[in-house]
Order: structure tokens, then sequence, then C-alpha cells
């Protein structure tokens, strides 16, 4: 199999406009959670998110373009504009069959569904716009990166709630593996701070009122954001050809179902996705240097992927730094496993650890190295970052730091 590498990133969080912003606030330990400002927000009993600040996309796009873009489509836009443009990759008539894109979303166009309801039911319209459609379908991303960049291979989308950008990135380096393309546009998106995505949510009773604290003793729920984060993908030697920047190697990968509770964690499920991946990369779980946790903040899923790590690290486990970046940036549903990754190539490329901020008391059933606050300088070979989604689907990838070949 070919090996599979990074040659370049970009993104747009809470947290940055760029990969430079998000690395320095992920450096500061800042936090983007903060008051909504969303339509309707007396209505909602969760009135906290982290939101994307200023972004205007009239900056970024034409009107005229602007009607077929939802908000998930022009966040996947910016950061895979910023991440061809750190690559280099200019896309050939001869490559442009051998290239593709892959990413994740859970929710699509959410805010054009939110829209577009309000339209019929609140204000009594009998028509829509006819690119609503175009708009909303969650693959809509995807097709825009394959018509701005000219990809012509294979891509598609994947949604599988809060996994979907690993799940994407995953299938991506098994293309790229298998000899089915050379490069791949690759990470995910979401957009659901509307009052529906909110609402919705709110549901589920697992939301903060307060703020994101993942594996504090006071951890009272999870803290929705908006984002993603898009990488270009290169199989190794497509990469040194044409002497690309390279940013880390995308090692393994591994995935698993629970086949247990459509929104209860189980242990077995992580604990065989996080095997997979390492055994993919044929890297022993004592040579794990990093793990971007899942971390939602929640009192069930911090206590399941804190056993999870315990029972694939073994006596390790209490020593491994291990962080929670939502507790910064919040939950992106599909998008956040991709902003994640952008936390492991900070620790691989600049030895820095991003910190579990908001962070106040131990939680005896946790036991783990949270790296509660402040960010810690660190020497990483090996970063893992995992995913793990309602409906009991699991994805997890290893990123190991490039040494050279």
């Amino acid at each position: 199999m070919r090996r599979v590498v990074i040659t370049g990133a970009g993104t747009l969080n809470p947290l940055g406009a760029d990969v430079a912003t998000t690395w320095a606030a992920m450096r500061a330990g800042q936090c983007a959670i903060g008051p909504l400002t969303c339509r309707d927000v007396d209505r909602l009993s969760v009135q906290i998110g982290a939101e994307i600040a200023g972004f205007v996309p009239e900056d970024h796009f034409p009107k005229t373009r602007l009607s077929l873009l939802d908000r998930f489509s022009q966040i996947a836009i910016v950061a895979a504009r910023q991440a061809m443009a750190q690559s280099g990759l200019q896309i050939t008539d001869a490559l442009a069959l051998r290239a593709g894109g892959v990413l994740g979303t859970a929710g699509g166009g959410n805010t054009t569904v939110d829209d577009n309801y309000r339209a019929v039911y609140e204000e009594g319209k009998n028509r829509v716009h006819p690119f609503v459609v175009p708009r909303l379908m969650h693959n809509a991303a995807t097709s825009h990166l394959a018509m701005e960049f000219g990809l012509k291979g294979p891509s598609f989308t994947t949604s599988t709630a809060c996994a979907s950008s690993n799940h994407a990135m995953g299938q991506a380096m098994q293309l790229l593996r298998a000899g089915a393309a050379d490069v791949m546009l690759t990470g995910g998106s979401e957009a659901m701070l509307c009052f529906g995505g909110i609402k919705a949510w709110e549901g589920l009773r697992v939301m903060a009122r307060d703020t994101c604290r993942p594996f504090c003793a006071s951890r009272s729920g999870m803290v929705q954001g908006e984002g993603g984060a898009v990488f270009v993908f290169e199989a190794l030697e497509h990469a040194q050809a044409r002497g690309a920047p390279i940013l880390a190697e995308v090692a393994g990968f591994g995935m698993s179902s629970d086949a247990g509770d459509i929104v209860m964690p189980d242990m077995d499920g992580p604990v065989r996705a996080m095997r997979a991946a390492l055994a993919d990369a044929a890297i022993a779980p004592n040579a794990v240097d990093y793990v971007n946790a899942h971390g939602t903040g929640t009192a069930a899923n911090d206590r399941v992927e804190a056993q999870a790590l315990h029972t694939v690290l073994g006596a390790r486990a209490a020593h491994v730094p291990v962080s929670s970046t939502k507790s910064m940036h919040g939950h992106m549903i599909g998008g956040t496993s991709a902003v994640e990754l952008l936390a492991c190539l900070l620790a691989l490329q600049e030895g820095v650890i991003a910190p579990t901020v908001n962070y106040t008391t131990p939680d005896p059933e946790i036991g783990l190295d949270i790296v509660p606050n402040t960010a810690r300088k660190a020497d990483v070979a090996v970063a893992m970052s995992n995913a793990f989604a309602f409906g009991g689907l699991n994805a997890v990838m290893v990123l190991r730091r490039w040494a050279g070949a």
C-alpha cells in the first residue's frame, strides 16, 4: 500500500479564520464559547455556543454564487482554498482525473432548511427558492470543491454524525493507498447554529447552559459550535515528486460500530476503533504521545472514553497527554474531528499540546492527564484523534510526525 501524507491545511472555525490563528488560540487556551446571536435566541433554553465571528461571506464569494451556498459549504470552500494554497498543488488536466474529495457533515445545509421552513410555515409562502435542494444536500460542499478546483476523480460525502470528518478523512486515505487517486481534498464542515438546529439538540438534554468542561467532575454537557477544516492528502511519491511541503503522515485509520444503543456510548466500540487504527499504522499503544479525545463534556461520553483509553493504553494511560479542544471551539458535530486534526498537527509540528480549558475539579473516574487549562510543550511523534458518534459509529485517525522517507 502507498503511504499518505498531508501537504496542506485550512480552516474556518470559532477560534480562527485560518490555521495560524487557530493554533495561536489553542496555544493561548482561548475559549470561543459565548452568547448566541441567532434569530429567536430568546426562545432557546440553551443560549450559548461557539460561533464564527467576523466572517463576511461577501468578502469570499460573489452574490450570484452565494445563492447556491449554504453556510456549511462556504466554510468548506474557504478552508479548502487555504489548504490548496499551502500545498502549492496545481490541478492539471491529467491530474484532475486522479484527484477527488471526501468531506464529512452531519446535517448539511441546516441554515437553508431552517430559513425555508420559516418561509413556508411561519411566513405562509407557497414557493421557495429554486436552489433550496442544491444548497441543503449533504454533498453540496464536496460538489462545490470539485467544481472550484477541477476534481474529476472519486468524490463523495460521509454523514456519520460526530464522526463524519474522521470517516471522510479515513476514506480519502484508503483511496490514496489503494491507488484510486493521487490527491484528495478531505475534512468536513458544519453550520448548525440556527434556531432549528439548536432547538433539536436541546431535546436530547445533553447541552450545557454555561460552558464546556470535558473530563471535569462538574461537567454538565456539550456546547455546540460551527466550522470546519479541509486538508490536502497526497500519495507520498506524488508529493515528493513535486517537492510539496509535508506536514505529517497519515499513518492509520480504524472504525467500528457499537451495534448497541442509538445515543448511549459503549466502551467496546471505541476500544476496537482505536486498536484498529493503531494496528493499521503498525504503531504500538505504548508509542502514542498524544490523544485528541472526543471529549464532549457529557457525563456518559467522558467516562466511557476514559475507560476505553485506559483499556487501549494500559499502564501508560494516566501519563499520556489527552485533551479535548471542544472546550475551546465547541462541538462542531460533523466538522469537529477535522478541526481537531489541526490540534494533532500542532502537537506534531510545533511540539505544543492544546489544553482542555474550563477545567476545575478532577473526576476520580477519569484518571487521565487531560492537560488542564494551559498548553504544554512536549515531544510528540505519534498523535491519535478520536471521534465517537451518536448511533455508535466510531472513527479514529493516527498521524505520525514526518521525519523524511
